[in-house]
C-alpha cells in the first residue's frame, strides 16, 4: 500500500540504529510462534487470537493517540480494511493457533515463510503488472521442493501432523491473498499505514469477538505464563513490531525492511528448540533453508516489476505490503 507521505529517515532522530531495530523485529517475529504455543497450553486457539487482536489493537491505538492520527475515511474504505482485516489478521492468526495445537512451532515458523511463494503463484493469474520472470518461476518450484524436504515427503510424511500443516500452510496462503487483495483495494486512500493498520487490527479485533464466544467457553482457570504469552504476542508480535517495522522502511525501504522475512524462521525454529524442547531432525533446517532460497527467488526483481508498496498489518513478514505483521513481512 502507498502510505501518505512516508516519513523519511531525517524526518526524526532515530534512538536506535535501524539494524538494532530490525534485529529486535525479527527477533519479536520469530518468537511469535514460540508465544502461540504457549498460549494453547491456556487458552482455546480462538482467545488466542482474540487477546492477540485485542493487545494489539491497543498498542496501536496510543500510537495513533500520541501521533495525532486520524481513522481512515469512507464506507468503501472500510469495506476494503474488513476484508483485509480477516484475511491478513483474524484469519490467519487462528490457523496458526490451531494449528499449533498439533504441530511443534519450529513447523510452524518454517510454514509461515512459504508466504512469497503463495504470493508468487497468485501473481501469475492476479497480478498482470507482477509476471515471473524465470528466475522468479525457480525460485516458486525450489521453494516448494523445501516445503516437501521440510515435511519429509520421501517417508510419506511420517510423524507429521498433516492436519496441523495443512492450517499452517492455509494461513501462509491467506496472508498471501491478503496482500494482493490490499494492493489492488486500499492504494491511494490518502490515510497513513498507521491509521489503516489500527484500523484494520481493530476491525479484525471485532470479528473475534463476535467467533469467540460462540465456539469456546471461559477457561475454568487462568495461568500466569499462557496468559503473559497472549500479551506478548499481541503486544509485540503485533501492535509494537508493526511501528518498528514502519521505522525500518521509512528509514532503509520496504526492500531491506523484506529481509526480515528470512530471519524469522531461523529464530523460530532456535526459539522451540531451546525454550520448548522440540525436537529437530536434519530436514527440517535443510528444508527451511531451501525454502528461503526459493522465496528469496521470487522476490528478484525484473527489469519491469512494479515495486511493492509497504505494508500495512501483519503479523506475518515483508513482501507485497503489511502486517504487519511485513515492506511485507508476514507476521506470525
Amino acid at each position: 500500500m502507498s502510505p501518505a507521505a512516508p516519513p523519511t529517515a531525517s524526518s526524526a532522530p532515530r534512538l536506535l540504529d535501524w539494524r538494532v531495530r530490525f534485529g529486535v523485529l525479527a527477533l519479536i517475529w520469530g518468537f511469535s510462534f514460540v508465544f502461540i504455543k504457549v498460549g494453547t497450553e491456556g487458552f482455546a486457539p480462538f482467545q488466542v487470537t482474540f487477546g492477540r487482536l485485542l493487545f494489539g489493537t491497543a498498542v496501536l491505538a496510543v500510537a495513533l493517540v500520541v501521533k495525532r492520527d486520524r481513522l481512515p475515511r469512507g464506507a468503501r474504505v472500510w469495506g476494503h480494511l474488513t476484508v483485509a482485516a480477516f484475511l491478513l489478521n483474524a484469519l490467519p492468526f487462528s490457523l496458526f493457533a490451531y494449528a499449533e495445537l498439533t504441530i511443534p512451532s519450529t513447523l510452524a515458523g518454517i510454514c509461515n515463510a512459504t508466504t512469497p511463494l503463495w504470493g508468487m503463484l497468485l501473481s501469475l493469474v492476479a497480478l498482470s503488472e507482477d509476471r515471473p520472470t524465470r528466475v522468479r518461476a525457480a525460485g516458486l518450484g525450489i521453494g516448494f521442493m523445501g516445503v516437501l524436504t521440510v515435511l519429509g515427503a520421501w517417508q510419506g510424511f511420517s510423524g507429521v501432523d498433516v492436519t496441523g500443516t495443512a492450517l499452517a500452510l492455509l494461513a501462509s496462503f491467506s496472508y498471501a491473498v491478503g496482500w494482493i487483495y490490499v494492493r489492488r483495494t486500499l492504494s491511494g486512500t490518502g490515510a497513513s499505514n498507521l491509521s489503516l493498520a489500527g484500523s484494520q487490527v481493530g476491525l479484525a479485533t471485532l470479528q473475534l469477538a463476535v467467533v469467540t464466544p460462540l465456539f469456546t467457553s471461559l477457561p475454568k482457570s487462568v495461568e500466569v505464563l499462557p496468559l503473559l504469552a497472549v500479551i506478548a504476542l499481541g503486544a509485540l508480535g503485533t501492535g509494537y513490531a508493526m511501528l518498528l517495522q514502519y521505522g525500518v522502511v521509512a528509514e532503509v525501504g520496504p526492500t531491506t525492511a523484506a529481509m526480515v522475512t528470512y530471519f524469522i524462521p531461523v529464530i523460530a525454529t532456535a526459539a522451540g528448540v531451546v525454550l520448548l524442547n522440540e525436537q529437530l531432525t536434519w530436514n527440517t533446517p535443510v528444508g527451511a533453508l531451501v525454502v528461503l532460497a526459493g522465496a528469496a527467488l521470487t522476490q528478484s526483481r525484473g527489469p519491469h516489476r512494479t515495486p511493492p508498496p509497504p505494508p500495512i498489518a501483519g503479523n506475518r513478514t515483508p513482501t507485497a505490503t503489511t502486517s504487519p505483521d511485513r515492506a511485507h513481512a508476514p507476521t506470525p
